[in-house]
């Protein structure tokens, strides 16, 4: 019996974090995260990760280990619970209130939820597994020490190294007398690997802030921010409170997030929050809206506030705008698409860019040589990275002395086995991408997205016929549709040349002794491909949709788009 180290999500990506450590009956699951989907996944509201594994392996769960809120960490798990059996949850406290609210919106009820702090320790039949505060951009954010039988394996969740933070120090000494004791193996966040030198400290954003309090004081301040960075948003609250300004709140997630804030103490006055119609009826400088929307969401409050379509809110010339935040990778078009709509307002807008008002939650490269110190492992396995990160931080790792061939670059699925205390790769399980459209899980493949792209770019011509089945006749001349494609209505030649050459398809295929709908459908799709193609330089996906129609009227027999899908394919593979 070995001990097995098995990611499920977090290699190669930023997102949809799971990492399984298994010793023969034994699972223990560490964080349940989604990704949220590029724009080529069209419709898709979220990425989360192949369960197979687990539920080949169901009966082995003893427990999954939340480390932190965000929801790269926590927003698969109704997902995870619908699909497997959780005996228990152990999740801080603040990660705990995401969780229950989230269960709650998609009417789960889940019971076995354990809070944790830095000092429990949670004991199996194989693993003895503590925590150490991390510093992080949401409050309770934790790593995790587990003793197994073949050596200790410490993972660090989401991190960085503030000495000067606002909300408590990371426990430097807890770390170090875990690498004291000695580490087998080291998993260490990689997000801002790439970064050199260290993150910028939270004291200096929050003074920052301060001082743009402190010299705009005659104007209304609209603000948007991380709903999940708490401790900004108390500091945010305490200079509300010393510049005499109340605070409204503007985004779902903001105003659950306070909520989670006060139920869990992490400030307690709430006298100095307001509602919008309250702060519409103050002076400019007597208030703050605090807002959703920092990267550019287009339903985001900050982005309906811009655009002018908040039934709530108008912005006014002298308003100042502060993004307290810095764009995610791919949400760069979108937030400068806010900014600008923003300056044509006539507004003075703040970016991270102009003053340093926003601080990454995650280590930068110095502060990752440091964590690599203090456990001082025998090898090392970068996490929660895309693949350029997580190369870079093995070169860090190298740097501080950890040979190279004791790291680990791996992929979601890829097994690594612990034997007493040596690390080896054995083999691969099954783990990759599954789409959440809506309710439904896993019912959207690739194949659906790919059809959805096609549609989106080429659209869709639909030709509807209708046969006399009793004298094999095409009744009248194919009726033509079209939805992303051209517009009818200025094409009446294209479209007289499209009902034409159907016409003659058809005609051709009635001739035979024997015909079909489905041969006729491909008929008309293979014989109009080329002629499209010539006319317009694309082709639209082609839904022939023929009925019969019996003399006295009555439908006998009609195409119901069963095939679509194959009529789908067959245009792909035609048009390559």
């Amino acid at each position: 019996m070995n001990t097995k180290i098995i990611p499920l999500g977090g290699m190669g990506e930023v997102g949809k974090n799971m990492y399984v450590v298994m010793h023969d009956d034994e699972i223990i699951i560490v964080d349940s995260g989604v990704m949220f989907p590029d724009d080529d996944l069209l419709g898709i509201d979220y990425v989360i990760q192949d369960y197979t594994f687990l539920k080949e392996n169901e009966s082995k769960i003893k427990a999954l280990i939340i480390t932190h809120g965000h929801e790269d960490h926590i927003g698969s798990i109704p997902f995870l619970l619908q699909s497997v059996t959780i005996p228990k949850i152990y999740a801080p406290s603040n990660a705990k209130e995401l969780i229950d609210k989230k269960l709650e919106e998609r009417s789960i009820v889940y019971k076995d939820m354990v809070i944790y702090d830095e000092d429990t320790v949670i004991k199996t039949k194989y693993f003895n597994i503590e925590f150490f505060r991390t510093t992080h951009s949401i409050p309770d954010s934790h790593g995790l020490a587990i003793d197994t039988p073949d050596g200790v394996i410490v993972m660090t969740g989401d991190f960085k190294f503030d000495m000067t933070p606002i909300g408590p120090m990371a426990n430097l000494h807890k770390m170090a007398r875990i690498g004291e004791k000695g580490v087998s193996v080291l998993m260490s966040d990689s997000t801002n690997a790439m970064s050199p030198g260290t993150s910028l400290s939270e004291s200096v954003v929050d003074e920052n802030l301060k001082e743009i309090f402190a010299t705009y004081t005659s104007n209304r301040i609209i603000l948007a921010t991380f709903a999940s960075n708490v401790y900004r948003i108390k500091h945010i609250i305490e200079t509300c409170k010393k510049n005499n300004r109340k605070i409204a709140l503007f985004g779902r997630s903001m105003e659950n997030m306070v909520d989670i804030a006060l139920k869990c103490g992490y400030f307690e006055d709430k006298s100095i929050i307001i509602t919008a119609e309250e702060a519409n009826h103050l002076k400019p400088g007597e208030v703050c809206l605090l807002c959703t929307g920092s990267q550019g969401e287009p339903l985001a409050a900050l982005s309906r506030i811009a655009a002018g379509t908040h039934r709530q809110i108008s912005l006014m010339p002298n308003d100042i705008v502060i993004f307290s935040s810095s764009p995610i990778p791919g949400n760069t078009a979108s937030v400068s698409k806010t900014i600008n709509k923003l300056y044509k307002k006539g507004v003075r807008v703040f970016t991270n860019a102009m003053s340093e008002i926003h601080s990454s939650g995650h280590a930068n490269q110095d502060e990752l040589k440091l964590m690599i110190r203090l456990f001082k492992p025998k090898y090392f396995v970068p996490y929660h990275g895309e693949f350029r990160m997580l190369k870079k931080h093995t070169d860090l790792g190298v740097m501080c002395d950890i040979p190279r061939r004791n790291t680990f670059v791996l992929e979601n699925g890829d097994v690594l086995t612990l034997e007493k205390g040596n690390l080896h790769r054995d083999g691969k399980v099954q783990a990759g991408e599954v789409y959440v459209d809506g309710s439904r899980i896993g019912d959207v493949g690739s194949a659906v997205i790919k059809d959805r792209i096609l549609m989106s770019t080429n659209g869709i011509l639909v030709i509807i016929a209708n046969i006399d089945m009793q004298k094999k006749i095409l009744m009248v001349s194919p009726a033509i549709t079209t939805r992303g494609y051209i517009l009818v209505n200025e094409n009446t030649d294209l479209i007289r040349e499209i009902q034409h050459s159907a016409e003659i398809i058809i005609n051709k295929e009635l001739k035979k002794k024997v015909f079909n709908f489905n041969d006729m459908k491909s008929e008309i799709i293979n014989g109009l491909i080329p002629m499209l193609s010539d006319k317009t330089g694309r082709v639209p996906i082609i839904l022939p949709i023929v009925m019969g129609i019996k003399s006295d009227g009555h439908q006998s027999s009609s195409d119901d788009g069963n095939n679509t899908s194959n009529e789908i394919h067959d245009i792909k593979a035609k048009t390559k």
